[in-house]
């Protein structure tokens, strides 16, 4: 049987906000905290003062991870303060949804539509939507709703019914507002220019834009960065319009003024495909294949490969993450895995059929746990950067030291948050690990004591982040909660530890060694 593709959506929002640290850890932790979503890359450029944030996952938590974005960035960012090169008109400008895999753009409008209403509803945010989801033609582009920016909109968006918004209040607060859409994958780049002059860069990107004249599936606009001119492009259909394409022209272009390209850089990320094709139009390599990559065959190679190679160089590299945290949240996945294991080899035998409709409920609830404890490994981690990003903030003022001291607290009760999450599922993965162990094909009964072993240390692991965690919270009605749930519930694996360890005894016959 052919193995149903996975439904993965890319969604890539931009934050108002490229030059403080502690606030990009924050609204990138948020995103980071919904299960099933892999964050994979994260752009910042203080000129801009701009961040771009890139993640996948399944439909449903790509579009919880981009709402708990927009809600912390809601609370981090004032753009009343917000001053940067970038056009913009809220703390989350923007947020689109692309189709990667078993998802069409009709699916992608669809969230973005529920995720507008959600964020106009629940943060009193207004929202418009573009590019495939707009309601009206004149808003397909970003660049029309953008117009005026913050400042601008602020004005029209109560006095002109053009400018109001599709959901939400016709008001701007501090959070501005946002713009939530479906489009193709886009390849955000920019080349520089030796020269200081962005009239130039002005000039080279109206010659290249679609807009005005140039190719099709180019936006681009001047801008100064770092003291270089810059030809800032958003590329919308690299198949159709090809990225060599568009440097050649940028090239002949400045030419005519007497300035030169001095080097060209990506914001996020980039589809192999589209590099692919640029060295082989560059290089005359008109009969190369892809599989002449060498890391295309080797992934093709390894692709059987189980063993966490990459997993274990991480944590065993000279960095505080992942640290014990998230290997506690693997040991628990590893274990509801193996729960999954075992009540899968029981289901479907006859010998076993009293315990059927137990063991499809096993594997049910094992699979859920899992879910949860693999995403718990990468939120442990960024909530301890969380609460190193906060110690570093300055404190030189009082205000500064009464931001820091809130920013620790808030991230100290996260980093406290996802350890106890993960000992509360550790123990319900034992409970399941109890079932199999007890009633479960009796060929894997061993396995059901390892995943016991396994679940244990993770409560007990879990247990020790929680406590040291706890010394550090100025709360001490939550810190007594914390410290008082953390003990039961290593009282409790303790409990079913020793209970799964007497039955893998007996059904294992190992009490006759």
């Amino acid at each position: 049987m052919t193995k149903k593709p996975q439904r993965l959506v890319e969604c890539v929002p931009n934050f108002s906000e490229g030059r403080r640290e502690e606030v990009i850890q924050a609204i990138v932790g948020a995103i980071a905290a919904v299960p099933q979503v892999y964050v994979l890359d994260t752009h910042s450029d203080p000129d801009h003062n701009r961040t771009v944030v890139t993640f996948v996952g399944p439909p449903e938590a790509v579009e919880e991870a981009a709402f708990q974005g927009a809600a912390r960035a809601a609370e981090l960012i004032d753009m009343t303060q917000h001053r940067g090169e970038h056009p913009r008109i809220g703390a989350t400008d923007v947020i689109p949804f692309v189709p990667l895999q078993g998802v069409t753009m009709a699916d992608c409008v669809a969230m973005a539509e529920r995720v507008a209403r959600r964020i106009a509803a629940e943060l009193e945010i207004p929202t418009y939507l573009y590019a495939e989801a707009a309601r009206r033609p004149d808003r397909r582009r970003l660049a029309t709703i953008r117009r005026g920016e913050y400042e601008g909109l602020r004005e029209a968006i109560a006095t002109d019914p053009d400018r109001a918004p599709d959901f939400g209040p016709a008001r701007l607060g501090k959070a501005g507002a946002t713009v939530v859409g479906a489009r193709p994958f886009l390849i955000a780049f920019n080349v520089y220019l030796n020269t200081d002059d962005v009239r130039i860069a002005d000039r080279i990107a109206r010659a290249v834009r679609h807009s005005s004249g140039g190719l099709r599936y180019v936006q681009a606009k001047g801008f100064l960065v770092e003291g270089q001119a810059q030809v800032s492009m958003n590329l919308t259909n690299y198949e159709k319009t090809p990225i060599q394409r568009v440097v050649n022209l940028i090239r002949q272009e400045a030419a005519r003024y007497g300035v030169a390209v001095t080097h060209s850089e990506l914001v996020g990320l980039i589809p192999q495909a589209a590099l692919v094709e640029a060295a082989r139009w560059h290089l005359q390599l008109d009969l190369f294949e892809p599989d002449q990559v060498l890391e295309n065959r080797l992934a093709a190679a390894m692709e059987a490969e189980t063993t966490p190679t990459a997993f274990l160089d991480a944590v065993a590299a000279p960095t505080p993450t992942p640290g014990g945290g998230a290997v506690s949240a693997l040991a628990a996945a590893l274990a509801a895995a193996l729960a999954q294991m075992v009540a899968g080899l029981t289901v479907g035998r006859k010998k076993y059929a009293l315990v059927e409709e137990a063991m499809q409920e096993v594997l049910a609830e094992a699979g859920t746990l899992r879910v949860r404890l693999t995403a718990a490994v990468a939120q442990d981690s960024a909530a301890f950067d969380a609460v190193m990003a906060a110690y570093r903030m300055p404190k030189g003022t009082e205000a500064e030291k009464a931001a820091r001291r809130q920013a620790i607290q808030e991230a100290t009760r996260r980093a406290g948050e996802v350890p106890l999450a993960v000992a509360r599922e550790a123990v319900a993965t034992l409970r399941l690990i109890r079932q199999v162990a007890e009633v479960g094909n009796v060929n894997a009964v061993t396995d059901a004591g390892v995943a016991a072993h396994l679940a244990w240390a993770a409560v007990e692991g879990a247990a020790l982040n929680v406590r040291v965690n706890a010394l550090a919270l100025e709360d001490e009605a939550l810190r007594r909660r914390w410290l008082a749930e953390v003990e039961d519930l290593r009282e409790q694996a303790g409990h079913l530890w020793k209970k799964v360890s007497a039955v893998v005894v007996r059904r294992a016959g190992l009490e006759q060694g």
